[in-house]
């Protein structure tokens, strides 16, 4: 579980800069998978013969913007805009 401590930065202040990043990735990634999924659906309705590598490049691609959207996400926890 994610406590409200998890936003704040070293210093004890908010860490706004790096919430709203963290937000807009998760935004970002969320409609990047769904369109993923959704234009794979309708791929496979229309060239029923091609569901299997249709959905195996679907899986990849969705991986792919996981694995980026969890490493975006600790880049956002990790900024402090207040250096010191």
């Amino acid at each position: 579980m994610v406590s409200p401590a998890a936003a704040q930065g070293a210093d004890g202040g908010t860490n706004i800069p790096g919430a709203v990043g963290a937000g807009l990735v998760a935004i970002g990634a969320g409609l990047g998978i769904g369109r993923i999924g959704g234009s794979a659906v309708e791929s496979m309705a229309r060239q029923p013969e091609m569901a299997g590598g249709i959905q195996v490049a679907m899986i990849i691609s969705a991986a792919l913007i996981e694995g980026f959207t969890f490493y975006a996400i600790f880049v956002c926890s990790q900024q402090n805009p207040f250096p010191g």
